[in-house]
């Protein structure tokens, strides 16, 4: 059953008070994005839709690729690529391959998403799609189906090119997306602290994973022209936060400095988002919401519930306060059949709208017939 004091009506709930949240303090970084993973919702943000260069946030959709390639059996763990010149000759962060050797694609990963070697993720899209052009394609293919509007790539690293670009809000659901299809990859790779190859050992650039012991990935990176950028991902008490900063730039001595002042700026974000807000369960997936009349049926009501589970984040104590009602049709009629669309779920926290969810028939109902 719902566990809030609004229960659904087919009619708008009267007014209620204005939601307060605390203000998020100002955070050194040209654009921001707090999103709560299970529901979407955008929690704090700033400037979400810049176009900026992501830099070596880039890789998170080189290894999206991957690990969708492995997921459909077309590569594995154990696949091994060859290390060529141009991977090889890559500059910037590297994972220090060998031209000529042929590499695993689980040391390949961990090369690219724990050292953030250039040389890693080229050698991956060379291997995957056969050349870097071929590769990039994928990548902005990809980005389309996801739905990340602000976003182009020009290469699978994040070395900066013309026609780079991305978003806060892109980050956020790309974060998200490799979260929720890949959560045994996710767990694999990206709360690695350090890695070793070649008689080098390196350390992960997300310092958040020593600071916070409930962050456990994702991505840093940096470009001079924009800044310091991070997108990361904590759980606390079963609830999952997505922190994405762009443009953290507060200049110290040295790039660690740095990178440990990104870990500051993106652990606040994170830390406003467990303090202030919580979700929680609406409805389960197949409850009845309400029971609507139907016209001509053999049963002159039918039940309407939600295909899947709906979670609702919002401030902490304003759980009661969340309203919902039902938007029908102006008329149902027999033939009814169950899992049919009818109508729509609309919860609200005062004037905002939380969520929008159609509701389905949870079973069938026959034409009235008089034989």
């Amino acid at each position: 059953m719902s566990a809030f004091s609004g229960a659904a009506s087919a009619a708008d709930a009267s007014a209620t008070p204005p939601v307060i949240v605390p203000s998020l303090p100002p955070l050194d970084a040209k654009a921001y994005v707090l999103m709560d993973y299970r529901t979407g919702q955008i929690l704090a943000a700033k400037d979400r839709d810049k176009e900026l260069a992501p830099a070596s946030t880039t890789k998170l959709m080189t290894a999206y690729i991957v690990f969708q390639d492995i997921k459909r059996g077309h590569i594995s763990l154990d696949t091994k690529f060859h290390v060529s010149k141009k991977a090889w000759h890559e500059g910037g962060s590297r994972m220090f391959l060998k031209v000529g050797s042929d590499v695993s694609v689980d040391n390949l990963l961990k090369g690219m998403l724990v050292p953030s070697g250039n040389d890693a993720a080229m050698t991956l899209a060379e291997g995957v799609a056969g050349s870097e052009q071929a590769f990039v394609a994928r990548m902005n293919q990809q980005a389309r189906q996801l739905g990340l509007h602000d976003t182009h790539y020009t290469d699978p690293n994040g070395l900066p090119k013309p026609g780079l670009h991305s978003s806060a809000l892109d980050l956020a659901k790309l974060s998200r997306a490799i979260i929720r299809q890949f959560p045994d990859d996710y767990e694999r790779f990206f709360a690695l602290k350090s890695f070793t190859w070649n008689h080098i050992h390196q350390n992960n650039y997300n310092k958040l994973l020593w600071r916070d012991p409930s962050v456990d990935g994702l991505k840093p990176g940096y470009v001079s022209a924009v800044g310091y950028n991070l997108a990361a991902s904590a759980e606390r008490h079963g609830m999952r936060l997505i922190g994405v900063v762009m443009g953290a730039d507060k200049p110290k001595a040295s790039s660690a400095a740095n990178y440990i002042n990104l870990a500051k700026v993106t652990g606040s974000l994170l830390d406003y988002g467990f303090h202030n807000y919580a979700v929680h369960k609406v409805y389960d997936a197949g409850q009845s919401v309400i029971k609507a009349k139907v016209a001509h049926g053999e049963k002159d009501k039918v039940a309407l519930g939600l295909r899947h589970s709906l979670y609702a984040t919002v401030p902490r104590g304003q759980y009661s306060e969340l309203k919902a009602h039902v938007e029908l049709p102006g008329s149902i009629t027999a033939p009814i059949k169950k899992g049919q669309p009818i109508g729509h779920l609309v919860v609200k926290l005062g004037s905002r709208v939380i969520a929008r969810k159609p509701l389905v028939a949870l079973n069938d109902d026959a034409r009235y017939s008089f034989w």
